[in-house]
């Protein structure tokens, strides 16, 4: 699954949309205290009032809004698993009874409450439905639209949102004209800001994959590994955190320690081309040892040979052939991704900009220096020049 075809999903939630369809809602109340379903409601979507559906579809969107290896994770189920939860979402994503939809998505509430522990009242939400595709790209000179001929993709949509218990109040009353202590004590549904969640099944080539599920995690780089393994009975892909670290310890298995900024910088470049090179793929682009090798021995680093980068990632990845996700090693390249922390000042540039930061030696004191092109001010005034 690439990002393309994650927005293409994401982009159908809209109420009223003519490429959506959705059936069936049901929410499922935990209790944090008995870890057990207090209450649950399945209906159809349709018949939910529409201010609530607006709510459900921000839900929706908001839980599929995010970047792939960080928030967003396609993830293969594992192949020998006692209650495979695949078996049981390909069931309930083909039956048309509302009923044993119902039941199923109960028997996977079971699953998350078997050795989970909640510090707060949670709220699952299933949904079910179907989007379309065209099934071929417009023809500028067809008569025809590209919505003429579309391709239903069934699906299962699954938040998990937790509870917040609503703040005391001071309120007045128009009608008695005085004020009053207002205690409400409903807690109120998160929906704003999903747990984690999934979507069955994944897509490959525009097309679905029965055989995968993404999964939709709340907090970057932070997969609930409990929920993936227990839950889902999927297995557990890297992070983009874990993947960039990983290339950090390979670099310094090579180069050492210490990299000048000019260099890295360079680093970088060469990695931004290969996925600008790549974009076009279906499959995102990767670096193997020989990438790796290439890359450093451009930017300059010195006593780089094939046999120490394939040792790297030996010694890193316990696997000579590990591929490394370019885009997940690469920090955002257009915005101010890197973070120069110090104890007197935090300063944020870009991965293309590195090239004009140094670190240098002044009067036997390190000090970072920035090359600028214009006067640096500072509070509205403008610092005068030095020359060292």
């Amino acid at each position: 699954m690439n990002k393309k075809e994650v927005a293409h999903i994401r982009k159908q939630f809209k109420l009223d949309h003519e490429m959506l369809k959705l059936f069936d809602i049901l929410n499922v109340y935990i209790m944090k205290d008995s870890s057990e379903i207090y209450h649950y409601e399945c209906q159809p979507f349709g018949l939910v009032d529409r201010e609530k559906q607006e709510l459900y579809i921000g839900n929706f969107k908001k839980l599929l809004t995010g970047e792939l290896d960080h928030k967003l994770f396609e993830l293969r189920f594992q192949e020998e698993a006692v209650e495979p939860a695949n078996v049981l979402l390909h069931q309930a994503l083909v039956t048309g009874d509302r009923e044993e939809w119902q039941d199923l998505m109960l028997l996977l509430v079971n699953k998350m409450l078997a050795d989970a522990k909640y510090e707060k009242d949670m709220v699952v939400t299933f949904v079910r439905g179907q989007y379309f595709r065209p099934t071929k790209t417009r023809n500028e000179e067809a008569e025809k639209s590209e919505k003429d001929e579309l391709f239903a993709h069934p699906f299962i949509l699954c938040s998990v949102n937790s509870t917040e218990q609503q703040r005391k109040n001071l309120m007045f009353d128009y009608v008695e004209r005085e004020f009053k202590y207002n205690i409400i004590v409903d807690p109120i549904i998160k929906l704003s800001s999903p747990e984690q969640g999934f979507f069955y099944p994944s897509v490959t080539d525009n097309y679905s994959d029965v055989n995968r599920i993404l999964y939709c995690t709340g907090k970057s780089n932070y997969p609930d590994p409990q929920f993936i393994g227990q839950v889902l009975n999927a297995e557990r892909s890297a992070t983009a955190l874990e993947v960039r670290t990983i290339f950090e310890d390979i670099v310094k298995e090579v180069a050492g320690e210490q990299l000048d900024a000019a260099t890295l910088a360079q680093v970088y470049e060469e990695i931004q081309q290969v996925i600008e090179d790549g974009a076009e793929e279906e499959e995102p682009p990767k670096l193997d040892y020989r990438d790796v090798e290439r890359v450093l021995k451009v930017s300059g680093v010195e006593n780089v040979t094939a046999e120490r980068v394939e040792l790297a990632f030996e010694t890193v990845a316990d696997d000579r052939n590990y591929e490394l996700k370019a885009a997940s090693v690469l920090p955002k390249f257009n915005s101010k991704s890197i973070k120069i922390e110090t104890k007197v000042a935090t300063i944020s540039v870009s991965p293309q900009d590195l090239r004009y930061v140094r670190q240098v030696n002044y009067q036997g004191k390190r000090c970072i220096m920035i090359e600028v092109d214009e006067d640096v001010v500072i509070e509205g005034f403008t610092l005068s020049t030095e020359t060292l």
